[in-house]
């Protein structure tokens, strides 16, 4: 007979885990008063977050099934699973776990309740061999409030009359409730005294305890079916105290599962009867445009208006313990933007106006934005990635010229703006980090987003009245934009000779000052153990270079790109049963190892989906809407059950112990929020017939006016040594200054005031353009505010 003890045994048992990334679910409730998103995986709950959709509080909850003669199964994996979405792609999921030996199916049915914070689940047993009787169903969950599994604890109270499992960690609780009285009922510590031992020793909860402190802990809870009831209604409900989440899980368990489920399931109709009609069915008949919507939507903050965590998953979460704080659960600055545009491009034109307002929000004093954040604000990784620096100018220029944001509302956003693109001058072109977050230096992809990003802001402080900030933003864009083959085409001479090419965009140029810059030297190739940790800048190749044409700069037909196109597809190009698909950039080394184990700081690269889509966009502003059609039908292809799109797809071949089969998701994020968005914006675009985000500013000033830059820039972080010849010298200053320069080794003396710029600084044009090729400028700086002199000579000599 069963028996309740106190403390269990084993503390503070195995380290912690999280679980599969590869999710083929995710939803919450839509409500304000229910601050609560989980995610499925393999037929089960996984994590679930709590009060922040940055804030993990469970790794997994599924069920256990013991019977006669030892027999024991888990759903998770021991059924095959088929989980469904409620029709129009709206995220209450039917699930239905048959098992592989044909012994008994569990159906479930699984949303939040939109009045409270908490998870309900309508669960039938159906035995198929034997009856009702033989069996045990019994529940587990692991909690790991918050965001981690270690130091919490786990214990068996009692709330207005029912037995109720709690468990708590960093001051959030949550609590478990069934509509059916508990047979059982136990906490304990994972891997020594939690419930999963005790049910595969001996099939049932033997031993119950009571109370399982500080450590990786565990819940059990065997359910009451018998033959008259095969169905159970399970509420797990959150709270900031233990009170508070009994009572909302108990309040939910009142209200019943049907209530919660229309009101679910009306909340998710109301929003996307809103948006633009862009549907489309894929070859299962699943609503991609709608998955695709519902993903956006179920990464969004409940408490931040604006805030979208980029995946509620952690890539290879299985392997990875409590030091992986954040996966994927944070906001990053580029992913918001991109998910912005899907957000704008379905219609929905509010939530992108309050992620901008969100970026306002936390943006940083300097300018910028952190690489990643936590939903307040607080940075998570330290880079900076100068194309993150600008995608909120992009936005919100196309907000405005969408009509979103009049005159009068763009006021609010000007300082952002000009606070942005200040930024953008006095520490661009070269990013500290690629947008793969990997490398420093001249990115074609960041450089494609800084200069459009200028060009947008000067338009808008036009707008705003200060036509001079506009100008000088549209000089310096012109001047990078001249530069941008010279920083980052060259090529490797056997591959551009094989192809019958004369060179491609490489993935990165080393950083170094403006003049010096070029495609030489050698590349850092992150994720790959030391000897194959480098590569020569000139033979990486990336279709990052498409941004050069996404964002207007460049021309579909310009013969840069074409050339480079023929370079992606030679080394970046994979046909996989869904169709093609592309790799960042060659040896890249961030995804499993050829065995299939998970990425654990080195692996190799696998191709992305994403990258489909943008491929597709090049296609179309191309004219080749044909091929655009058949890509868009690509990325559909590439998502896994439910629709869920992958960050990476595996193209290995089928090894069926790590779950991974040739052409399906591997495992890495899923879903990946921005990868929906480039799918909703694909079809904005090929409903539209035009690149819908694609900036026009650099279409007319570059591809159309064929503008040119008259000037070179020095500045204290970008110290030129040498201009070409007949471009005027621009020094940019961090405050007034007297220039003192000459050009004939201070034979004649000449003093040059520096004016204001309109940002942060001055600058002074020293008329160098006249200069004979060969001569140097030589100057110094007399500074206004402290008559200080800076007691240097700078030294600037111009081409032959």
């Amino acid at each position: 007979m069963s028996r309740m003890l106190d403390c269990a045994p084993g503390a503070p048992g195995i380290d912690g885990r999280w679980t599969s990334s590869a999710k083929n679910g995710v939803g919450t409730a839509l409500s304000q008063a229910s601050p609560v998103w989980f995610t499925l995986s393999h037929g089960i709950l996984n994590e679930i977050y709590y009060p922040r959709v940055d804030s993990a509080c469970t790794r997994d909850f599924g069920f256990i099934v013991t019977g006669p003669d030892g027999y024991f199964s888990e759903e998770k994996r021991d059924c095959v699973s088929t989980t469904t979405p409620f029709d129009g792609g709206i995220p209450a999921f039917t699930i239905v776990n048959a098992a592989r030996d044909e012994t008994y199916r569990i159906e479930k049915k699984v949303v939040t309740d939109p009045a409270r914070a908490s998870v309900l689940q309508q669960v039938t047993f159906i035995p198929l061999k034997g009856a009702v009787s033989d069996y045990r169903v019994t529940a587990l969950l692991a909690p790991h409030l918050v965001n981690a599994g270690k130091l919490n604890s786990a214990w068996i109270g009692e709330f207005e009359g029912r037995q109720v499992l709690f468990a708590s960690g960093r001051s959030h609780y949550l609590a478990l409730v069934s509509d059916t009285p508990w047979q059982a009922v136990s906490a304990g510590y994972v891997g020594f005294s939690d419930g999963w031992q005790q049910l595969q020793k001996g099939g049932r909860l033997s031993e119950q305890y009571s109370r399982a402190d500080d450590g990786n802990v565990a819940l059990a809870g065997e359910i009451g079916f018998t033959a008259a009831h095969r169905t159970a209604t399970l509420a797990l409900g959150f709270g900031q105290t233990e009170h508070e989440a009994a009572a909302s899980a108990t309040r939910s368990l009142k209200d019943g599962f049907a209530r919660a489920h229309d009101h679910y399931i009306s909340n998710w109709r109301g929003w996307q009867d809103s948006l633009r009609p862009l549907d489309r069915d894929t070859h299962d008949g699943i609503n991609a445009y709608r998955v695709s919507t519902t993903v956006l939507a179920s990464h969004r903050a409940a408490d931040r208006h604006g805030a979208v965590v980029a995946s509620l998953s952690i890539p290879w979460g299985f392997s990875k313990g409590d030091d992986d704080l954040g996966g994927y659960h944070l906001v990053w600055p580029r992913d918001l933007v991109e998910t912005a545009g899907g957000f704008l491009a379905a219609g929905d034109a509010d939530e992108a106006l309050a992620i901008l307002t969100y970026l306002r929000d936390v943006q940083e004093p300097s300018g910028r934005w952190p690489q990643n954040l936590w939903l307040d604000g607080k940075p998570y990784w330290p880079g900076v990635q100068m194309d993150e620096c600008a995608f909120p100018i992009l936005l919100a220029d196309m907000l405005h010229r969408n009509g979103h944001l009049d005159l009068h509302a763009l006021k609010r956003f000007m300082p952002m703006i000009r606070n942005a693109a200040g930024y953008i001058l006095a520490n661009g072109p070269a990013t500290g980090e690629d947008r793969w977050e990997e490398d420093p230096g001249y990115s074609p992809f960041t450089l494609a987003v800084e200069i459009a990003a200028l060009l947008a802001a000067a338009d808008l402080l036009d707008l705003a009245g200060d036509a001079k900030a506009g100008r000088h933003l549209r000089e310096t864009a012109d001047c990078w934009n001249e530069q941008i083959e010279k920083w980052t085409f060259s090529g490797d001479t056997d591959l551009c000779s094989s192809l019958g090419i004369s060179g491609y965009y490489v993935r990165i140029a080393s950083p170094g000052a403006t003049d010096t810059a070029m495609p030489t030297g050698n590349t850092t190739i992150r994720n790959q153990p030391l000897d194959r940790a480098t590569l020569p800048a000139n033979t990486v190749i990336s279709p990052d270079a498409l941004a050069l044409v996404r964002f207007g700069l460049r021309a579909p037909d310009d013969p840069h790109i074409l050339d480079t196109i023929k370079a992606i597809d030679h080394s970046l190009r994979v046909e996989l049963p869904q169709g093609p698909l592309w790799y960042r950039y060659n040896d890249d080394g961030y995804g499993e190892h050829e065995d299939g184990s998970p990425f654990d700081g080195v692996g190799i690269g696998r191709p992305w989906p994403l990258l489909a889509g943008e491929r597709a966009h090049y296609e179309l502003a191309a004219g080749h809407r044909a091929v655009a059609e058949s890509l868009l039908t690509t990325l559909e292809r590439s998502a896994g059950t439910g629709g869920l799109i992958p960050e990476q797809s595996w193209d290995g071949p089928d090894l069926p112990e790590h779950e991974l089969f040739h052409g399906r998701p591997s495992g890495s994020a899923m879903p990946l929020v921005w990868a929906h968005s480039e799918h909703i914006k694909l079809l904005r675009s090929l409903a539209d017939g035009a690149v819908f985000d694609m900036p026009p500013q650099g279409v007319e000033r570059y591809i159309k006016g064929k503008t040119t830059s008259n000037i070179r820039i020095w500045r204290f972080n970008n110290r030129l040594s040498v201009i070409p010849r007949g471009k005027t010298l621009r020094l940019e200053l961090p405050a007034g200054a007297t220039v003192r320069w000459t050009l004939d080794d201070w034979t004649t003396v000449n003093d040059t005031q520096t004016v204001e710029t309109g940002f942060d600084g001055q600058l002074a044009d020293l008329p160098s353009q006249d200069a004979a090729g060969g001569s140097t400028v030589v100057f110094t700086f007399l500074w206004r505010d402290t008559g200080q002199w800076e007691n240097q000579n700078f030294t600037v000599r111009i081409n032959e």
